[in-house]
């Protein structure tokens, strides 16, 4: 629990303490233009691959943009770490604490996974999660969240002192050295912070640490999404199950995660265009 010195209080301590917040950014300028038509369009769709992740692995895949893809629990109560990335350009990717101060700490229908900077666009929207039923619960926590970095070998080594390499990151990095032909430490500079699908989690009220608990995630349950541009995605099914227990483990039960892509032929989108990356001129006042 943090320390809290009371010798350094000063008198108007409480007063300080009363400011009004402010929330940073706004979200009110988001606006989804075609948004009803993604809610149109969604109702027939192609299926034209599906992927299933086996437990405690990783996969990559691609969407092209204006399809959609989804991410199902299939078999039991499955947490996955998901990567996305331009999928011509690695160096354009998913930015996590972004996406958060935007939308909050877990994300669901209407929200968006914005890339990194210098582009900072949205790469795919949410389109329907059947585990939105879920909100937030008495203790703080609820699904889909953009707090969590990934499980990592390097923390497990830190904390416990043990040497697990079934950890999300690890399986990400290499699904990413396979698909693109890299180095391990190559490829281990593009893997970053993730959307932990399914995972339920929230901060402690009292400590506020980042917590984990049991998954409400059962077979058929599905988050899906619109690619706004064209992906590469890298999905691992973590080596925690459900999060219930343990976060890296080979005792867990594991289950395999589905991936179904889908080819959007509607003309609802006759007139939809892809975003554009950010328009600040790069002068940084220079």
């Amino acid at each position: 629990m943090k320390k809290i010195n009371k010798s350094n209080e000063p008198l108007d301590s409480q007063k300080r303490k009363k400011s009004k917040p402010i929330i940073c950014y706004p979200n009110e300028f988001i606006k989804i233009d075609e948004w009803d038509n993604y809610q149109k369009a969604r109702l027939n769709l192609k299926k034209i691959d599906e992927i299933i992740i086996p437990p405690r692995e990783a996969r990559c895949f691609s969407v092209s943009k204006k399809n959609f893809f989804k991410i199902e629990s299939i078999e039991g109560p499955q947490v996955g770490d998901l990567n996305i990335f331009n999928q011509h350009n690695l160096h354009e990717k998913f930015y996590s604490g972004k996406t958060r101060a935007i939308h909050g700490t877990h994300l669901s229908i209407g929200d968006r996974m914005w890339s990194s900077f210098p582009y900072l666009r949205p790469m795919t929207t949410i389109t329907h999660d059947t585990l939105d039923w879920y909100g937030f619960d008495d203790d703080g926590a609820s699904v889909h969240d953009v707090i969590g970095t990934r499980c990592d070998p390097y923390t497990e080594k830190l904390i416990n002192d043990k040497d697990y390499h079934f950890c999300c990151h690890s399986n990400l990095t290499k699904a990413l050295m396979n698909k693109k032909k890299l180095s391990f430490s190559d490829a281990e500079t593009y893997i970053h912070d993730v959307l932990n699908v399914f995972m339920c989690t929230g901060f402690t009220k009292n400590t506020h640490q980042y917590f984990m608990k049991s998954s409400p995630v059962r077979p058929g349950d599905f988050i899906e999404f619109f690619a706004e541009i064209d992906l590469l995605c890298i999905l691992s099914a973590c080596p925690g199950g459900d999060c219930g227990s343990e976060h890296s483990s080979d005792k867990t039960n594991c289950y395999p995660l589905k991936v179904s892509i889908f080819e959007n032929n509607s003309k609802i989108l006759k007139n939809w265009k892809p975003p554009d990356i950010s328009n600040y001129k790069n002068l940084h006042d220079f």
